[in-house]
C-alpha cells in the first residue's frame, strides 16, 4: 500500500464476535501482530476507577493495601501517592504515613491488573485515554507523543494543549493527533473533562469500595487506539455491532467510517484469514524463522528467555553472513512476538554469536525499528556483558499466554511429565 508517496504495509483488523466472546486481531501484511480476546464477564482492569478504603499502611515498603472491591487488596506505591509532576515531588520522600492512613477512603485508578498471587497496582495519577488526547486532572503539564517526528508540529500541538488545559490539568497529544485541526482536540478533552466530573460527583455519594468508572470493552479500546488512517480496513462479522461502529466512527472521520466492511459469510471471519493458524503457531515454544532458522522462548515468573538458532538454515559458504541473516530475521519475530503474545518484562535474547561489531549494531538497530510499531513501550537496553541482548516491555496485563491457556495438572507447570518407569514418583509441593 501506498501513503504520502511511501511504500506502506497492509493493516487490517478482523473483529469476530460468536457465542458471546469478542475477538480482534490486527494484521500488518497478513501477518497476526496483535490479538484481544473478551468475553461480557472479563473485561479488563486497567484504567478503570474506584472509590476504595485504605486496609493497611506498610510504612517499611512506603507503600499501603487499599480495599476496591476485588479478590485481592490493591497496592499502592508512594510514588502513586505523590504528586505526579517531577518537579513537585519533594527531593525526598516523606513517610508514606503522613499521607495516608487506615480507614481512610480514596480515589483510586488501576496502572496494572493482578496477576499471579499479586493484586491489582494503582495510582492516584488519574489518566483518561481519548482519541486524541490523553487527559490527566492533577498532572500540570503537557507531553506529546515522541513518534510525531516533525519539530514543527510538535511544538503546534503543544501549544494548542497548553493553550486549551486549565491551571493543574495535564494533558498528552496522542501520535494519531498529528495535523489534526485544534477543534478535533478541544471536543476530545471536553468529553473527557466532563468524564472525570462525572467521576468525582459519582464518588461523593458511592460507598467505599465501588466501581465509579470502567474502562470500554476490548472493541471500543481497540478503535480509539489503534484504527488510524494507516489502517487499510476493519472487518467485522456482525452486522448490528457493525452498522453502529460505522455510525460512531463516522462522528470521528468520515473515510476511516467507509473502512469499515461488514463480513456475512458462513465461515468464521478469523478462519478465512488464518488468524486461528498464525496464533497456534506463535503459542509455541519453537518457532520458525522463514529461512529455516528457529526461536525458543522460555518464560519463567522473573524473565523471558529467547534462544535463537540456525536450525535448517545453512546459508552460503560465508558462516558469519549466514549468522547475521539469521539474526535479523529472528530480531524482526521476536519484536512481532512479544507484541503478539503480550509478554511484559525482562527479555532476554541469546542471538547467535556474531564476529562483527558492525552486525551486532544492525541486529540492536532492527529491534529498535520494529519497536517503533509495538503500541506498549519496549525498548533494547543493549548488549549484556555474556553477550545477551537484553529487553524490557511495559507489563501491565497478564500475557497471551497466560490468557489462553493454564498450567498442566499432570506436570505442575514444568511442562514435563515423569519418564517411564517413573509414573509413581510423587511430585514435591
Amino acid at each position: 500500500m501506498r501513503r504520502g508517496g511511501e511504500l506502506t504495509k497492509l493493516k487490517q483488523i478482523i473483529v469476530q464476535c460468536r457465542d458471546g466472546e469478542t475477538k480482534v486481531a490486527l494484521l500488518e501484511d497478513r501477518a497476526l501482530t496483535e490479538y484481544y480476546t473478551e468475553r461480557p464477564t472479563e473485561k479488563q482492569l486497567i484504567g478503570s476507577v474506584y472509590k476504595g478504603k485504605v486496609a493497611n499502611v506498610l510504612p517499611g515498603m512506603q507503600a499501603a493495601f487499599v480495599d476496591i472491591g476485588l479478590d485481592k487488596n490493591a497496592f499502592l506505591y508512594i510514588d502513586d501517592v505523590l504528586p505526579a509532576h517531577l518537579e513537585k515531588i519533594p527531593p525526598v520522600k516523606p513517610p508514606i504515613t503522613d499521607l495516608i492512613r487506615p480507614g481512610q477512603e480514596l480515589i483510586v485508578q488501576v496502572a496494572k491488573e493482578p496477576l499471579g498471587t499479586k493484586g491489582a497496582r494503582i495510582t492516584t495519577h488519574f489518566s483518561l485515554p481519548g482519541r486524541w488526547i490523553v487527559y490527566m486532572p492533577g498532572a500540570d503539564y503537557v507531553g506529546v507523543s515522541r513518534k510525531i517526528e516533525s519539530e514543527e508540529e510538535r511544538q503546534r500541538l503543544k501549544q494548542a494543549a497548553e493553550t486549551m488545559r486549565l491551571p493543574g490539568e495535564g494533558i498528552i497529544v496522542r501520535t494519531v493527533a498529528e495535523n489534526e485541526p485544534l477543534e478535533a482536540l478541544e471536543r476530545d478533552l471536553n468529553m473527557l473533562r466532563s468524564e472525570w466530573n462525572g467521576i468525582r460527583k459519582l464518588a461523593e455519594t458511592s460507598p467505599a469500595p465501588s466501581r465509579l468508572f470502567r474502562e470500554p470493552g476490548v472493541l471500543d479500546r481497540v478503535v480509539r487506539d489503534a484504527f488510524t488512517d494507516q489502517v487499510d480496513e476493519l472487518i467485522i462479522d456482525d452486522a448490528v455491532m457493525g452498522e453502529s461502529l460505522i455510525r460512531r466512527v463516522r462522528g470521528i472521520s468520515e473515510e476511516l467510517a467507509g473502512r469499515i466492511r461488514i463480513y456475512r459469510g458462513a465461515e468464521p471471519v478469523q478462519e478465512v484469514y488464518g488468524i486461528r493458524d498464525q496464533l497456534e503457531r506463535a503459542m509455541r515454544r519453537k518457532v520458525w524463522l522463514p529461512n529455516g532458522g528457529y526461536l525458543v522462548l522460555d518464560r519463567t515468573e522473573a524473565l523471558t528467555v529467547v534462544d535463537v538458532n540456525t536450525g535448517k538454515y545453512t546459508g552460503t559458504d560465508d558462516p558469519e553472513a549466514t549468522v547475521f541473516t539469521t539474526n535479523l530475521q529472528a530480531a524482526d519475530e521476536i519484536a512481532r512476538l512479544l507484541r503478539l503474545r503480550d509478554i511484559g518484562g525482562i527479555v532476554l535474547v541469546d542471538f547467535i554469536d556474531m564476529a562483527s561489531d558492525e552486525h551486532r549494531a544492525d541486529v540492536a538497530a532492527r529491534l529498535e525499528e520494529a519497536f517503533r510499531r509495538d503500541r506498549t513501550k519496549t525498548f533494547a537496553v543493549g548488549w549484556t556483558k555474556l553477550g545477551l541482548m537484553e529487553i524490557t516491555r511495559k507489563k501491565a496485563r497478564e500475557s497471551l499466554d497466560e490468557a489462553l491457556f493454564v498450567p498442566c495438572a499432570s506436570c505442575g507447570g514444568t511442562g514435563k511429565v515423569p519418564a517411564s518407569g517413573q509414573a509413581g514418583v510423587r511430585r514435591r509441593k
